[in-house]
């Protein structure tokens, strides 16, 4: 979909055209599910969790005042969402992170698992962080958005879950020999 009409969708959706907001959602759903199945990896809890959000955002639409922020406010609301599900049934999600220069997908099923397993031991917003930037790929800006938290506060995040993620990688090597 084009950035000019995601725009007058987003508008309409704002005026409370239903169909307006089904479109962009029938648009977005795949990345949604994607992204709550990043924090709960659950397919059931992701599904829950992409319904909520989208009745919760589509309740609130008319609180948005940018429309060209559309994605970065409902993954807001995805992500609080997502927090309140792992919340209610005290699990921690396992997710991944590609910080090599390889892709994700080309990682070996030991590797990722190795990756999975130590993003999990990161403090909540460091695995946010880590989400929305190496699986979503938004810019430290939109993390910003998301997170309500400063860029320099973000780029701090980023450079500290690295470096856990190194320190976690390695000590698993070190203890597994």
């Amino acid at each position: 979909m084009n950035t000019v009409k995601q725009l007058k969708l987003v508008k309409k959706a704002i005026k409370g055209n239903p169909d307006a907001y089904g479109e962009l959602i029938k648009e977005y759903q795949d990345y949604l599910y994607k992204t709550a199945y990043l924090y709960v990896k659950n397919d059931e809890m992701a599904l829950d969790a992409v319904g909520t959000a989208v009745l919760k955002s589509y309740l609130q639409i008319h609180t948005l005042r940018n429309p060209e922020y559309f994605k970065t406010w409902i993954t807001r609301i995805l992500i609080n969402v997502a927090y309140d599900e792992q919340r209610k049934l005290i699990c921690y999600s396992e997710l991944s992170d590609t910080l090599k220069e390889s892709s994700y997908e080309e990682m070996s099923l030991e590797e990722k698992y190795d990756i999975n397993t130590a993003v999990t031991r990161l403090p909540e917003k460091y695995r946010t962080v880590i989400i929305l930037k190496y699986f979503n790929e938004f810019s430290i800006k939109e993390i910003a958005d998301i997170m309500d938290a400063p860029e320099g506060s973000v780029k701090a995040y980023l450079s500290r879950a690295r470096n856990e993620l190194r320190r976690i990688l390695k000590e698993d090597y070190i203890y597994a020999d």
